[in-house]
């Protein structure tokens, strides 16, 4: 077995530039403004970030992307379903969502009702269960 060669003058063992100056703690490197990318096969230094080994997350973000690239909602499908179907009546699983004046307009027709426009709200929250919905915001509903 033979050993590696040595690394040219003027880098490190592991190839990056001398060049470089050293990171400090809490302060990033930008590769654009050194002129120079990593070499092949190196991330920049400082990733990945603490924390989240392999992971890099997106702050507009934080509960990931659905399949048509729309970021998740904070809100969640199974919650709003449920306060659908149980106080549907009152509107709660649309103020849950944002939409407060689909709220507000399920209120009105359950009290012009009688308590039969209820019903709206029940149908409501099986529908959004199966297939799911959005928030005011129009991001998806998240799953868990």
């Amino acid at each position: 077995m033979t050993t590696p060669p040595a690394p040219p003058p003027g880098s490190d063992p592991y190839g990056w530039p001398q060049d470089v100056p050293p990171q400090h703690e809490g302060q990033g490197q930008v590769w654009s403004e050194q002129g120079q990318p990593p070499p092949d096969g190196y991330p920049p230094p400082g990733y990945p970030p603490q924390g989240y080994p392999g992971y890099y997350p997106d702050p507009m973000a934080p509960y990931g992307y659905d399949q048509y690239g729309r970021p998740y909602s904070d809100k969640q499908k199974l919650i709003a379903g449920l306060l659908q179907i149980l106080v549907g009546g009152l509107g709660i699983g649309r103020f849950y969502t944002g939409h407060t004046g689909i709220g507000i307009a399920q209120i009105a027709v359950t009290f012009l009702t009688c308590g039969i426009g209820a019903l709206w709200g029940f149908v409501d929250g099986i529908l959004i269960l199966v297939n799911g919905g959005t928030d005011a915001q129009g991001r998806p509903l998240r799953e868990n």
